[in-house]
């Protein structure tokens, strides 16, 4: 599609004016991408600090990717599960081994993810743990993100995803993060079947747990035959400095959920993992999409995953992380303006000293824009930083000076 010069205003009134208000960007609009980059319309050149929320880990249009993309649309796209295909079986093999499980079932969108891991859990709680009919219950954290369809609003604490769309699912419990002693309690109720959290919260603000945390919440699951769901549609595939989120804690979720950079941002991609005993509780019929797991998204995604084991992000992740870190701590030392910061690997966040219902944190994105840098906030104060892991240390200082110099230019 090939699309006449405008103004940049043009192109936002564009958007305003044929499409849905359901998001409020930044107003920057991008044409280009490449690695850590993006340039706007007029040709001015960004960092790109948010990655498409962790979507494109492995850099803007990595050349291997794209390769593999290219290559697979001239050759077969499409054939729905009507059909066997060439590219599925083996990318399932492929899946399951680099992440140690038994079976996949691929699917589109992070938050289709989550919910083919709700009706999983669902599905072994009646035929496995024998849960009576229509009694199952599945725990989630207070503050979550996982989407913004019915059965993800309906776990949510957040009054923006649920004021006017309900009546809301039922058979969900929420807890508050964090906090074992409410999940033991919660724990006792037999009819419970699974606990879904974020190793880290990212919507809410980049929200770490306590160290111990997931793998006590993990033993206290596996106490009572509850199953541990570890959303890592964001926190996985190499962003908080190793493959997976839980793999700094030492143990793997019975389901796992992955999405975003699962395709390295080239398209819609996302996968449920677990064991047979859970995956095999649906049959033919019961679950499905026309594009999951199609020819095309297989082939992309096994190229992104490759990316992420040749090109060492993990350990990138893990190194850049602790320098950011540190700078960012720098910041909080010696300015009033940001009073704290914290994340893990490259998926950090930093909290500017206001209200939460405050403009700071776009005040201050809108000048982190304005000297080369993008980034949003999240919840008024909050301003979450999660680069490409593709990024360099040379890179990576250029950018925490351009965060420095702003904030300094609002203690000023």
């Amino acid at each position: 599609m090939t699309t006449t010069a405008r103004s940049p205003q043009e192109y936002i009134d564009l958007e305003d004016q044929y499409g849905a208000h359901n998001y409020h960007p930044l107003p920057v609009v991008l044409e280009r991408g490449e690695g850590v980059y993006v340039w706007d319309v007029e040709g001015r050149k960004y960092y790109d600090f948010l990655s498409a929320y962790s979507a494109v880990n492995q850099g803007h249009c990595h050349p291997k990717i794209i390769a593999a993309l290219t290559s697979q649309a001239q050759t077969l796209t499409l054939t729905s599960r009507a059909f066997y295909n060439n590219i599925l079986g083996p990318f399932e093999k492929y899946i399951t081994e680099y992440f140690g499980y038994d079976k996949v079932l691929m699917m589109n969108s992070g938050v289709e993810g989550g919910e083919t891991a709700v009706k999983l859990c669902r599905k072994w709680a009646y035929e496995v743990k024998g849960v009576p009919a229509n009694q199952a219950k599945i725990i989630f954290a207070e503050n979550n993100f996982w989407g913004r369809t019915l059965a993800a609003i309906s776990s949510s604490s957040d009054p923006s995803c649920r004021n006017n769309f309900g009546p809301f699912m039922t058979g969900y419990e929420m807890v508050p993060y964090n906090d074992l002693d409410a999940l033991a309690k919660l724990l006792e109720d037999p009819n419970v079947a699974g606990f879904m959290v974020e190793p880290i919260q990212g919507e809410a603000g980049v929200v770490v747990p306590d160290d111990h945390y997931l793998k006590t919440a993990y033993e206290m699951c596996k106490a009572k035959n509850v199953l541990f769901i570890a959303d890592e549609v964001q926190t996985g595939i190499a962003r908080t400095g190793r493959r997976l989120c839980c793999d700094h804690h030492g143990f793997q979720p019975d389901i796992l959920v992955l999405g975003k950079a699962l395709s390295g941002g080239v398209l819609p991609v996302s996968a449920v993992l677990t064991r047979d005993e859970i995956m095999l509780t649906i049959k033919p019929g019961e679950h499905g999409s026309t594009f999951g797991g199609n020819p095309l998204s297989c082939a992309v995604s096994k190229a992104a995953l490759q990316v992420v084991k040749d090109e060492n992000l993990s350990e990138n992740a893990e190194t850049l992380g602790h320098i950011f870190r540190a700078e960012m701590q720098k910041l909080v030392d010696s300015t009033d303006f940001v009073r704290l910061v914290r994340g893990k690997g490259l998926l950090n966040a930093i909290e500017v000293n206001a209200d939460e219902d405050s403009s700071a944190g776009w005040d201050f994105c809108m000048k982190l824009r304005d000297n080369g840098l993008l980034a949003k906030p999240t919840h008024g104060n909050k301003i979450r930083f999660a680069p490409p892991l593709t990024i360099t240390e040379e890179q990576l200082m250029e950018c925490i000076e351009i965060i420095k110099k702003t904030a300094m230019e609002f203690e000023g």
